[in-house]
């Protein structure tokens, strides 16, 4: 498929969904990244209602003035885009200050980052109830089906996945084709949860692309050899040091956060008939 026949595709799809679910139309949250200006720009392109939530804790000023830019584009394109700014950080504040002293801080800097994204999964889920509104998710391939990077119940907390089954280039392709504003397509992705500059690529210790290869680089071994792969599967002759650290990477990452991307197990009970 060409940019403009995907973007074709995903705008239709999401109009036929709003239609099948008699919503009137999405609300997304907008960070001031890559993958919630393309999914708000192609929400808007349904001709449905949308609305930008714009939800800072302790957020990066440079986020905060590229989310506004991307709101005052998009809505001098369509007259049916809104916004509505919340500031959370008051009230993520007062959550923290409800909550009893971790006597093992480890786990603390992860715990308080994913509570700003459950934050904010709360806040849309009450503005698309008062609107009749669907909450358009943002996250990508990589991140959804890859690596698991996101917050369960958080970011991964959506009623439709619009952007999903495109890979992280596949995102810059389009916000690009659309005209998504030059300094969101210039920013180093980050996901703004932890009040620091420490972007994806800091944290999951790969870029896209790298994660790309490795997604694909597994897919055809296993298509090849008929099997899962379990990790260090990789012919040792053929792929460079770095690529072997990236599958690593990769591997270690889709493996662990299996639970957020698999169903919620459940306790079938073995009744009697």
């Amino acid at each position: 498929m060409t940019n403009q026949e995907k973007i074709t595709f995903i705008v239709e799809w999401l109009k036929s969904y709003s239609e099948k679910s008699r919503t009137q139309g999405f609300v997304v949250g907008v960070s001031g990244g890559i993958d919630s200006a393309l999914t708000s720009t192609l929400c808007a392109m349904t001709g449905k209602k949308t609305l930008l939530l714009e939800m800072p804790i302790y957020q990066a000023m440079s986020q905060v003035t590229r989310a506004q830019e991307h709101i005052t584009w998009l809505r001098s394109k369509y007259d049916w885009v809104m916004d509505e700014r919340v500031e959370l950080t008051s009230t993520f504040d007062q959550l923290l200050a409800a909550l009893p002293e971790p006597q093992d801080a480890a786990h603390l800097n992860l715990a308080l980052a994913n509570t700003r994204s459950r934050l904010r999964m709360t806040t849309l889920y009450y503005f698309a109830g008062l609107h009749g509104l669907l909450v358009a998710g943002t996250g990508n391939k990589i991140e959804d089906f890859g690596v698991g990077f996101f917050t369960k119940y958080g970011d991964g907390g959506v009623d439709l996945s619009p952007i999903a089954d495109l890979t992280k280039t596949e995102v810059y392709e389009l916000a690009q084709e659309l005209g998504v504003n030059q300094s969101i397509l210039i920013a180093p992705p980050t996901d703004g949860l932890w009040g620091d500059d420490r972007t994806d690529e800091d944290q999951i210790g790969a870029s896209y692309p790298e994660l790309e290869w490795a997604m694909d680089f597994i897919e055809q071994w296993t298509a090849e050899h008929s099997q899962t792969w379990q990790g260090g599967n990789e012919n040792q002759e053929k792929i460079a040091a770095r690529e072997k650290e990236v599958l690593a990477i990769y591997w270690r990452m889709h493996s662990a956060n299996q639970h957020k991307m698999e169903p919620i197990p459940v306790c079938l009970l073995l009744r009697k008939k």
